[in-house]
C-alpha cells in the first residue's frame, strides 16, 4: 500500500512539474488593472486579498530584493513556480522580497512567503499560495461519517515535541489509531508504520498536528467526511487557518492533547454536532476550489504589494 501511495505521489509531482514548467513560460499579457476591475467589486475576493497582504504604510523593498527578470529557481521548484506564475504578470523591473520554506517568524521587510505566525503584527508577512502541490490536496470522500470507525487516527513523523507527546500518550489507547511512521525509529512502541489517506478516511476523527509551521493534512481533512481534531493553530497559510473557529470548523484540543479521549466519546454520542462541523469545514474549504478565482486573488495580492512598495501607480 505504501509503495502504491508513493507511486501516485510521484506521478502527481511529475505531472505538476511538467505542466507548471509550461505554464510559467507561456507568453502572457502584462497586468492591466482594468482587466481585474470586476473582480475588485467582489467583496469576498477583496477581503481575502487584504487578509493576505494587510494594509500598511508605503515601503521600500530591501537591498536583497530580486527583480522579477532575475528571479531564478533555487532549491524548490514548487515554491519558485508558484511565485513565478503570480509575479510574471508585472514589469520585469519590479523587485520583491521573499522567504521560502516553513516560515515561523515575521520578516524585517514585507516579503512573499508560504506561512506566518497568527498575529496582529504580521503585516510584513505577505501570503501567497506556495508549495501548493504539497499543501493543497483535497479529497472526494465517499464514506459517510456514520459508516466510519468511532476512533481518532494520526500518522506522521515525530520531529517536534508536541507530536511526541501525542503518540506517547495515545498509541495504545483503544479509541485511537495513533502512531508515528518514521521507518528510522521502528523500535519505538509508538511506531505503527504508514497509513494511506484513503485508510485514514475510514475513521470518524482525524487529528491534525502542526509540524514546524502548519499541518500538511489539514486541508484534505477539512474537505472530507471526517471531523478535524487539532490544537488551536499557531501559524497560517493561504488557507487562512487564523479564521478557523473551534467548535465550528474543527474540534479544538488542549495543547497537551489530554482531552482527546473525552472529545472522541462526546462526538460518538453527538453525531448531529459532528455532522454540523463537517458541513461547516467543507463549506469553508469551497472558497479555495475555484482555480480562476485563486489565480486572480494571487495576482491582486501581488498588485497590492507592488503598489505599497511604490513600484506600481495606484
Amino acid at each position: 500500500m505504501k509503495n502504491i501511495a508513493y507511486l501516485k505521489q510521484r506521478l502527481n509531482k511529475i505531472r505538476y512539474y511538467f505542466s507548471e514548467t509550461i505554464n510559467i513560460n507561456l507568453p502572457i499579457r502584462k497586468f492591466n488593472e482594468s482587466d481585474y476591475s470586476d473582480f475588485k467589486k467582489d467583496a469576498c475576493i477583496l477581503d481575502r486579498v487584504n487578509y493576505y497582504c494587510k494594509d500598511q504604510s508605503d515601503f521600500f523593498v530591501s537591498e536583497n530584493s530580486v527583480k522579477i527578470a532575475e528571479f531564478k529557481k533555487t532549491k524548490s521548484f514548487a515554491y519558485y513556480a508558484d511565485t513565478k506564475k503570480v509575479v510574471r504578470y508585472f514589469s520585469k523591473e519590479f523587485k520583491f522580497d521573499f522567504l521560502f520554506g516553513d516560515v515561523i517568524h515575521v520578516p524585517n521587510f514585507p516579503s512573499f512567503l508560504k506561512s506566518r505566525p497568527i498575529s496582529s503584527k504580521n503585516q510584513n508577512s505577505i501570503l501567497l499560495k506556495l508549495n501548493s502541490i504539497r499543501h493543497y490536496q483535497f479529497v472526494n470522500d465517499k464514506t459517510k461519517f456514520e459508516h466510519k470507525k468511532e476512533m481518532a487516527v494520526w500518522r506522521g513523523h515525530i520531529h517536534q515535541e508536541h507530536r511526541i507527546i501525542l503518540v506517547d500518550r495515545f498509541h495504545a489507547n483503544k479509541l485511537c489509531d495513533i502512531g508515528h511512521c518514521d521507518d528510522k525509529k521502528p523500535y519505538a512502541e509508538s511506531y505503527k508504520g504508514f497509513l494511506s489517506v484513503d485508510d485514514q478516511l475510514q475513521y470518524k476523527y482525524i487529528v491534525s498536528v502542526e509540524g514546524k509551521d502548519v499541518a500538511t493534512n489539514l486541508k484534505w481533512i477539512m474537505s472530507s467526511n471526517s471531523v478535524c481534531f487539532m490544537r488551536k493553530p499557531r501559524y497560517e497559510t493561504w488557507y487562512m487557518e487564523g479564521r478557523l473557529k473551534a467548535g465550528v470548523h474543527y474540534v479544538e484540543l488542549k495543547d497537551d492533547f489530554s482531552d482527546l479521549e473525552e472529545k472522541i466519546e462526546f462526538y460518538n454520542k453527538n453525531t448531529d454536532k459532528a455532522l454540523e462541523i463537517i458541513q461547516n469545514a467543507q463549506g469553508y474549504t469551497k472558497q479555495f476550489l475555484n482555480k480562476k478565482r485563486e489565480e486572480v486573488i494571487g495576482i491582486l495580492v501581488a498588485e497590492k504589494y507592488f503598489s505599497q512598495s511604490k513600484q506600481l501607480s495606484k
